[in-house]
């Protein structure tokens, strides 16, 4: 090194050093709690061998480090990254030689830098005009006193801004114990152009430091450095998006990657945009793959995948599952040698947790359930949605009973079928409003006979709004299905048992002359469930009154639903609870607390109590999309899954994802006493970690489950339509006890997905 350059290092780092103890001293931050443990390897080599050039199982690359959680390059997302990834530091650097880690052309999305300097420039970079702030405009002293990094994605949590000085190469490098290291070179022609010598610079960097990977998407850079760098490091062509065009030689990377055997001359690897290998189409369901990663195999060239985020849509066909799509580039026909994440532990836990179908050939105790069948790949409660949750490893389907007008009772997730069907395009002058029922119109079930509900499709209800649709080209598949023809299949695929919900009974009694109550104990006894033991029965109502209907059948077990948001709980409302139900089905949230800002905030004793008193307990109900996860959880339905198995203790768990549920507790990394094991959130630690002033207000206390909440009047009697209609109007009906609980869980609901809706809003 030239004694220029390496002074200049040299004063980078004192700066460097000033920085850092300034920022330690404004922060005063806890170390965060459920880091990976790594490396994340079976304790048994398996006897497979990976589909990668190699051999080896394939390289996870943290993008910045856990920058689906932290502003890149801070130390939490080195630290939550270190042990199961290589850091890739994607270069910026100053007009002095200070070389940063951000991802981009400008500091303005990733940095306090417009705090520092409020002027911007413009420059001409590869044809383009871009605007902003650039390093190129300053030293490295004045990036590292007085510029912070933000998170530059706007729908992650933002709690950490400003708190991380941006992170310098020399001062990450030189630490006692520096990550694996993946230098990422942008813009080298418009740092040339500019009087930086970016070759040099990286050159004087692999001299000094033991760098695992280069990389840039500039062949002329590339060229330039071959054969000057170290052996040891490998040298990467990364290919931008199809129709960017290549600085050095001005052609699109689209063209530029049909020719392997040139890209062999002047690199070791390839690092392409994911749709290079799986093509998305632009219905956003998955194309045919290409042939890209077993062509470049066969000239000697790696390829690792970038692009990859647990809170990016990619694809329909993924199900909104992170792990599915990790999935889908490492254990196929052909592997890929790395991936390029945001989201590192989820992508090493499906290397080594789930891939080549790494199973246990008999999963845990914990109950799998459906919510509806598989809704969220089929509209709920259809053939198609039962059969696929069969198929998907759910233990119970469940059918939530609904009366048509002339008696019969058919699945649907509502009474009211303007969601789950198309009933508003054919019988929009049938809807009424029933205020005992809800307080804006519908088209309820009653109201409509059999024949006309099977005029209609049914639909799939998008639980996160209209901007994460379910599998669209399915929306109105299937057909709807009786209770006697759900409980024949669910006989003729023998599942493990069956969850049937009864709701209304009361109004439906007294004002429609339904008897939901007698017509499914009669369709059960038909199908022959109180007379055999092989399936569980489970019968679920928010109504006490309908569950002792079902007391004196021993071989069916009665869950409470409870919909509301609870507490602990007082030793007498188990001791009532406890003659009514053996289950019961809880919120989530009522066993691990959220705050409205998506962070979890601890963990209650409802579970410790029900359960000591002989109580089973479910949860409802978990889905996939990101938006439904707690930060904790790392947009990761695993973790989410993981925290209520391990952490909450629960029996069972409702689900729309089936297939998500059952390839975690069927994995080995289910078993907490197994390594690796994918580990639980720890409730309450990353809250800890936020300055109070930054936390929005905390919500109301939660109420407390009393004994009336729960306890319902007797059933009324059954109304008997064919009398004269000067018969005495029945009764009022008295109000369920979840009825006003509902309400309020409603609203508290509404509140934290305004919160979300918030955080995503420049998504």
């Amino acid at each position: 090194m030239t004694m220029d350059f390496w002074d200049k290092h040299i004063m980078m780092r004192s700066l460097f050093v000033f920085s850092m103890l300034l920022h330690a001293t404004m922060a005063q931050k806890r170390a965060l709690p459920n880091k990976p443990i790594g490396p994340q390897v079976p304790a048994v080599i398996p006897a497979h061998k990976w589909l990668t050039l190699s051999g080896n199982e394939p390289l996870v690359i943290a993008r910045g480090g856990f920058t689906g959680l932290f502003p890149e390059g801070s130390p939490d997302a080195i630290g939550l990254s270190k042990d199961i990834s290589t850091f890739l530091c994607n270069l910026q650097l100053t007009k002095d030689t200070g070389a940063y880690c951000l991802t981009g052309t400008t500091l303005d999305n990733s940095t306090t830098i417009a705090m520092f300097d409020p002027k911007e420039n413009t420059y001409n970079i590869n044809g383009n005009d871009v605007k902003g702030h650039f390093s190129l405009d300053y030293t490295g002293a004045q990036i590292d006193q007085n510029v912070s990094v933000n998170q530059a994605i706007f729908s992650r949590p933002e709690f950490f801004d400003g708190v991380s000085p941006v992170l310098n190469v020399d001062a990450l490098l030189e630490d006692k114990a520096p990550p694996k290291f993946w230098l990422n070179v942008q813009n080298e022609a418009f740092y040339t152009q500019h009087g930086i010598k970016v070759v040099d610079i990286v050159l004087e960097i692999l001299k000094v430091y033991p760098i695992d990977f280069v990389s840039s998407s500039e062949i002329g850079f590339l060229k330039s450095i071959i054969g000057k760098s170290n052996k040891a490091t490998k040298v990467i062509f990364q290919l931008l998006h199809a129709t960017d065009v290549e600085p050095t030689i001005r052609q699109p990377y689209g063209d530029i990657v049909k020719d392997l055997l040139n890209i062999k001359s002047f690199a070791s690897g390839i690092m392409v945009p994911k749709e290079y290998i799986w093509p998305v189409k632009p219905d956003k369901y998955l194309g045919l793959p290409t042939t890209l990663v077993a062509d470049a195999h066969k000239f000697g060239l790696e390829v690792y995948a970038s692009g990859f985020a647990n809170d990016f849509f990619s694809s329909y066909n993924y199900s909104y599952d992170p792990t599915t799509e990790y999935l889908q580039f490492i254990d196929k026909e052909v592997s890929v040698d790395g991936l390029v994440t945001d989201f590192p532990a989820t992508a090493s836990n499906a290397i080594a947790c789930f891939a080549h179908n790494n199973t246990l050939p008999k999963k845990g105790p914990t109950l799998i359930i459906s919510n509806n069948g598989a809704s969220g790949v089929y509209p709920g409660s259809t053939d198609l949605a039962y059969n696929q949750a069969i198929a998907d490893g759910a233990d119970i389907i469940d059918c939530s009973v609904q009366i048509t007008k002339d008696g019969i009772a058919f699945c649907s997730d509502s009474i009211n079928l303007i969601g789950s069907t198309t009933a508003m395009t054919r019988f929009m002058s049938r809807s009424s409003v029933v205020p005992e029922l809800q307080s804006k119109s519908g088209i309820f079930s009653f109201d409509l006979t059999w024949s006309e509900i099977q005029t209609l499709k049914p639909q799939i209800h998008n639980t996160q709004g209209n901007d994460l649709p379910r599998n669209p080209a399915e929306r109105n598949s299937g057909k709807f299905v009786t209770l006697p023809e759900f409980l024949e299949l669910a006989k003729a695929k023998a599942v493990a048992g069956i969850m049937i919900n009864i709701s209304n009974a009361a109004y439906l009694a007294s004002k429609k002359g339904l008897d939901i109550v007698g017509i499914v104990s009669t369709a059960l006894s038909n199908a022959t469930f109180d007379k055999q033991s092989t399936q569980q029965v489970l019968i679920q109502s928010e109504d006490s009154s309908v569950l002792s209907k079902f007391k004196d059948i021993p071989s069916y077990k009665r869950v409470l639903l409870v919909g509301e948001i609870i507490s602990d709980a007082p030793r007498p409302t188990v001791d009532e609870i406890k003659k009514y139900a053996d289950t019961v089905n809880l919120p989530k949230t009522s066993v691990i607390t959220a705050t409205t800002a998506s962070l979890l905030s601890g963990v209650t004793n409802v579970v410790k109590e029900l359960k000591d008193a002989n109580l089973t307990v479910f949860v409802h109900t978990l889905r996939n999309e990101y938006t439904s996860l707690a930060f904790d959880y790392w947009s990761d339905p695993n973790i989410e899954i993981a925290t209520y198995v391990q952490t909450g203790r629960v029996d069972g768990f409702v689900t729309d994802f089936p297939a998500t549920a059952s390839r975690y507790l069927r994995s080995p990394c289910s078993d907490p006493k197994h390594v690796p094991s994918i580990l639980p959130a720890q409730p309450g630690e990353l809250l800890s970690t936020i300055p109070a002033e930054i936390l929005p207000p905390a919500g109301a206390p939660l109420p407390v489950l009393e004994v009336a909440n729960v306890v319902d009047p007797p059933l009324p009697a059954v109304l008997n339509l064919t009398k004269e209609a000067t018969t005495a109007t029945p009764a009022a009906v008295a109000p369920s006890s979840t009825a006003s609980a509902n309400a309020s869980n409603f609203v508290l609901s509404l509140v934290a997905i305004l919160v979300l809706a918030m955080l995503s809003e420049h998504y």
